[in-house]
C-alpha cells in the first residue's frame, strides 16, 4: 500500500473532492457503522449550510491509496477543530493524522481533535504529542427499529406533511428559526430563504424524508430531517426542531418517529443521532458512543512554565 496525503481542493460546494469524501464515508460504514458521529449525512448537511468556513477547506487533509480515499481530517467549524475518519486497515496513519492536524488545521497554535473514548490507540498517540482531553464531549445515540415502537399520535387538527408534499420555504424557515430558539422576528428576506433552499438542495437530500408537523392553521411547528440512502441499513437524524409555543405536545416525537418509519420502509434498521438529550431517550433512542475533544496548544508549555 502506497498512501499519499494531500490537501482538500479548497473548492466550496459539492465539488469532486466533496464527492470523494462522501463515497469514502458511505463505503467505510457499509458493513458495520464505524463513524456514527460523522456519517455521510453529517458531511452533506455541513456543506448545505451557509456557516461552513470555506476558507478552511484547503487545509483539510485526504489520505489516498491509488486514488481511493482511506482517511480524512476535516472540519465543520473552521480551523482549530478536526474530525477524523479512518479505514481500519490503515490504522498506522493515526499518528500522521494528528501531526497533520497540528501542522495544517491549527488556529493561533491550537487545535482540537475529536477522539472516540473507545480508541485507546489514538488517545495514546495524542497524549504523546501534547494533546490533553477536555471536558467537551460529543455523544451519539441509536434507535433500533426492529424492537422499538414507532407509533405516535397527533392532537386533533395536526397532521404530518413532508417537504415533498408541501415545499414551503417560508414555513420551513420559520420552524427552524423558532425551533432553535433564535431571538427576534423570523427573517424572511430573499437571502434568508435562499439559504434555506440551499439546505434542501444537497445531492442526496430527499424531500420525502424531510418531515414536518403542520398545526391547524397550516404552519409548520415541528420538523425532523432524515438522511438515508435507499437500501442502507442506517439513517441519520439531523436536524430536529419544535416551535417553543408547541412543545410538550408530542409533536417533535411524531416528526422524528415518522422520519424513522420512512427510512425503515427503505431498508434502514437503525437510526443515529448526535445527541444525548433526554428527548431522544424518551422516544426510544439509547446511548451508543461518546467522543471527547482533545486539545493541543503549542503555547501551553510556555504559558504554564512546563
Amino acid at each position: 500500500m502506497t498512501v499519499v496525503c494531500r490537501a482538500y481542493s479548497g473548492e466550496p460546494g459539492f465539488s469532486a473532492d466533496y464527492g470523494r469524501v462522501f463515497d469514502f464515508l458511505v463505503r467505510l460504514n457499509a458493513g458495520q457503522v464505524l463513524t456514527e458521529g460523522f456519517l455521510w449525512g453529517r458531511w452533506e448537511w455541513a456543506f448545505s449550510l451557509p456557516y461552513l468556513e470555506t476558507a478552511a477547506l484547503g487545509r483539510m487533509g485526504l489520505w489516498e491509496d491509488e486514488g481511493e480515499v482511506v482517511a480524512v481530517a476535516v472540519t465543520e467549524q473552521g480551523l482549530g477543530n478536526a474530525w477524523f475518519a479512518l479505514d481500519p486497515r490503515y490504522a498506522g496513519l493515526k499518528a500522521e493524522m494528528l501531526d497533520y492536524a497540528i501542522g495544517q488545521m491549527s488556529k493561533d497554535g491550537a487545535v482540537k481533535v475529536l477522539i472516540k473514548d473507545s480508541d485507546a490507540e489514538l488517545q495514546r498517540a495524542a497524549a504523546c504529542r501534547g494533546f490533553r482531553p477536555t471536558q467537551e464531549q460529543e455523544r451519539n445515540a441509536v434507535l433500533e427499529m426492529d424492537n422499538t415502537p414507532l407509533g405516535y399520535t397527533l392532537p386533533e387538527g395536526y397532521r404530518i406533511v413532508s417537504l415533498e408534499e408541501e415545499y414551503d420555504l417560508h414555513k420551513y424557515n420559520k420552524v427552524l428559526w423558532r425551533g432553535f430558539d433564535h431571538k427576534g422576528p423570523v427573517p424572511g428576506t430573499e437571502e434568508a430563504i435562499a439559504k434555506r433552499r440551499r439546505e434542501l438542495s444537497a445531492p442526496h437530500a430527499e424531500l420525502a424524508l424531510k418531515v414536518a408537523v403542520a398545526a391547524p392553521d397550516g404552519e409548520f411547528v415541528a420538523y425532523c430531517g432524515m438522511w438515508h440512502l435507499p437500501g442502507s441499513a442506517y439513517a441519520l437524524v439531523e436536524p430536529v426542531a419544535a416551535d417553543p409555543a408547541y412543545r410538550l405536545m408530542g409533536l417533535g416525537k411524531a416528526a422524528v418517529l415518522e422520519g424513522v418509519r420512512r427510512c425503515c420502509a427503505r431498508g434502514a434498521a437503525r437510526a443515529f443521532v448526535g445527541s444525548s438529550q433526554q428527548f431522544y431517550y424518551n422516544i426510544g433512542f439509547r446511548p451508543y458512543s461518546s467522543e471527547t475533544w482533545w486539545e493541543y496548544d503549542a503555547g501551553r508549555g510556555a504559558k504554564r512554565g512546563e
